[in-house]
């Protein structure tokens, strides 16, 4: 298994570095000038010539990409040029927001559709099915924009003041705060600045509540969270219900499903665990190319429930022409990408052995 695995990191590589030249070479092809993007009315010709040359513009493209990638390998993603800020400390702030939200949306879309294809295969052809189809079809057809603002008018307008409502927009209620959990735990001294990673899973509000055994905040935050996990992840629902739906059909007409019942194995046995293990591999690789969705699906969720994650920065950040700033989240993206995809190959060893030995 580790040769494995060893084998995926290792073809990673060249996409990495395929994925650096490429979004170098479109960002720098994007129309304008940072300047004028980033200065307006006072970007002088002068004022110009010095902005370019303190943050390296005026350098030939090949300088600066060399430069890029020395940053990169020493863990620097350089300073964005419209918030004069470290790229490294914007992602600490708002790349918690994405992975909460993406988290969130992921398990609601799994939890909910694999049981739905599953029922849906079972019941083949009875109206369970097709309720469930129609459904599945709605969801791949229903946009995210529009999708997002009807469950804030239904959840935050209609139902007000009813035990139904739901949070709008926000992470949290407002003048809450909840108490990061390297206070609470005391792992700083006083006065002492706290570490990126320590403010990085601080910033992930759900987990920071459980580890600081905070039950209020935590129900706070779950709240705020439905709304946009449901808008994200509605899409991905159906498509992973549709799959699992007409894999499952696939498998349970095999010859070994009906040797199972044949013998007597119960009926859930044979579904779950005989069919259900091996139609999981189309599955898993609609989960794992569901994550772009998931994150595309981010940029326009954030803009309608207020939240400022990677989405919504990265969005601001291209009509600013904030080269800096759109180079350093998309490696961080494109690096969450191989990653998934490095998962989704593992779990494929791991569900079929055949693939480890191939």
């Amino acid at each position: 298994m580790a040769r494995f695995i060893f084998r995926r990191i290792l073809s990673s590589i060249p996409v990495l570095i395929g994925i650096l030249i490429v979004t170098f070479a479109l960002v720098h092809a994007i129309p304008g000038d940072p300047c004028q993007a980033v200065l307006g009315e006072r970007a002088t010709k002068e004022i110009c010539e010095a902005y370019f040359k303190h943050n390296g513009l005026d350098k030939p493209l090949p300088v600066q990409f060399g430069i890029y990638i020395m940053n990169i390998l020493q863990g620097d993603l350089g300073d964005s040029l419209r918030f004069h800020r470290p790229v490294v400390q914007l992602l600490i702030e708002r790349l918690p927001i994405t992975i909460e939200l993406g988290l969130a949306a992921l398990m609601f879309a799994i939890s909910v559709g694999i049981p739905l294809g599953i029922i849906s295969a079972y019941r083949h052809k009875s109206k369970i099915d097709l309720g469930t189809m129609i459904i599945a079809n709605i969801g791949v057809s229903m946009p995210v924009f529009w999708l997002g603002l009807m469950l804030s008018y239904l959840f935050g307008v209609l139902l007000m003041d009813t035990p139904l409502t739901l949070p709008p927009s926000g992470r949290l209620t407002p003048g809450t705060y909840p108490e990061p959990f390297y206070l609470v735990w005391g792992l700083l001294i006083e006065g002492e600045q706290p570490a990126g990673i320590f403010v990085f899973i601080s910033r992930l509000n759900i987990l920071n509540c459980i580890l600081t055994f905070n039950g209020d905040v935590l129900v706070d935050a779950i709240r705020h969270i439905i709304l946009p996990a449901i808008t994200v992840g509605t899409i991905p629902l159906a498509i992973i219900a549709r799959m699992t739906r007409s894999s499952l059909l696939e498998v349970l007409g095999e010859d070994y499903v009906r040797t199972a019942r044949a013998k007597g194995v119960r009926e859930f046995v044979v579904v779950i665990k005989h069919a259900g293990k091996n139609s999981l591999l189309p599955v898993v690789t609609v989960i794992g190319l569901n994550f772009g969705l998931i994150i595309s699906g981010a940029v326009l969720t954030e803009t309608i429930f207020g939240l400022s994650g990677v989405g919504r920065t990265l969005v601001d950040s291209i009509t600013s022409r904030d080269y800096t700033l759109v180079q350093g989240f998309t490696v961080i993206i494109a690096i969450g990408f191989v990653l998934i995809n490095m998962i989704v190959d593992i779990l494929y060893g791991i569900v079929d052995p055949r693939i480890r030995l191939s």
